[in-house]
């Protein structure tokens, strides 16, 4: 299938390589020429300009938008509007607010042209693992790209089947489901978002009690000398806390059990704040999602091993890079 990609950033990049692997055709655009240029030298077309790479796509048309969320986005989509015909298709595929989907999507519709959001997890490791997909959209603009999706996904691969899923339908089990219309993919991506902070900020406050079970204000019989890099690689195994985060945990403390390289400032990209609001409007309470997001607002102010921690779970699943702290006034 033919896709257009705008936005060659760690994702975007990936998942064209993703694609062109699965036999897709792509045709690339982003702001630096050197990305297109890379792209296109591994089999995509690059293009010069929005509008080109529309022109170079065959009705009717999809086009992947993997650019930041807020303004870039907003820019890209309308920008594209102005070139694409009806029938085509926009496809976000980064961390919309949900709510902007919804108002997107009525634009595109006037003009004849579905929009579909898709909240995508999978980080730097995509490539090779597959992304994990939430899809919003009109049913016929969905079923019309599953070509595009089944080949991003990461398929079954050797996971236990759950009891009781050989009577259901459906692609959940392949690593990718359509949660409903406009919208529903990425509210559902930024609920996974906040469950992701809260299982970060979990692990990052029990290692930090391990890294200080050594206190001079502890008896001397109870202190603890532990090995935390043991710790999490023995509870990858068997333990009813494992998980990917815990095995990315395990990356980490092995490349350095001190965590040095860290200071400990953990950014949040918009997703937990936004799982709060939903959670305030629809009264639901969210106490440990809620406290996590405040965990990250004070790390910018003081720096834990905890918060070490979350700094380096965030770059090893997704290449986040700490921001260099300002000075305070």
């Amino acid at each position: 299938m033919q896709l257009g990609m705008v936005g060659l950033g760690r994702m975007g990049a990936n998942m064209t390589r993703r694609l062109l692997r699965g036999g897709h055709t792509l045709v690339v655009s982003d702001l630096s020429p050197e990305a297109v240029k890379q792209l296109a030298g591994e089999g995509a077309s690059g293009s010069t300009s929005l509008e080109d790479l529309v022109g170079k796509l065959k009705a009717p048309r999809a086009v992947w938008v993997m650019v930041p969320a807020g303004g870039p986005t907003e820019n890209t989509v309308q920008s594209l509007l102005q070139y694409m015909q009806p029938g085509d298709a926009i496809i976000d595929g980064g961390n919309s607010y949900f709510k902007d989907d919804v108002r997107r999507s009525r634009i595109c519709k006037s003009k004849g042209v579905d929009y579909v959001d898709v909240g995508t997890s999978g980080g730097v490791w995509g490539l090779e693992r597959g992304y994990c997909m939430m899809i919003g959209g009109p049913d016929n603009a969905v079923k019309r790209l599953d070509p595009i999706f089944k080949t991003l996904a990461p398929g079954r691969g050797d996971i236990a089947r759950t009891p009781g899923r050989e009577k259901m339908g459906g692609t959940s089990e392949d690593g990718y489901i359509h949660c409903g219309p406009s919208g529903a993919g990425h509210f559902v991506k930024m609920v996974h978002n906040g469950i992701e902070y809260g299982m970060m900020q979990a692990y990052a406050e029990g290692f930090d009690i391990f890294k200080n079970a050594t206190s001079k204000d502890l008896p001397e019989d109870i202190r603890y000398d532990l090995n935390l890099a043991d710790i999490a690689e023995v509870w990858r195994r068997g333990s009813v806390v494992s998980s990917w985060l815990l095995d990315l945990t395990a990356i980490a403390l092995a490349e350095n059990p001190t965590l040095s390289e860290y200071s400990g400032f953990v950014q949040d990209s918009g997703e937990g704040r936004w799982t709060i609001q939903a959670a305030i409007e629809e009264s639901v309470p969210a106490e440990v999602l809620t406290a996590s997001l405040f965990t990250r607002f004070r790390s910018r102010q003081e720096h834990t091993f905890a918060e070490k921690m979350l700094s380096a779970m965030r770059q090893k699943f997704g290449g986040h890079v700490e921001p260099t702290a300002q000075p305070k006034k």
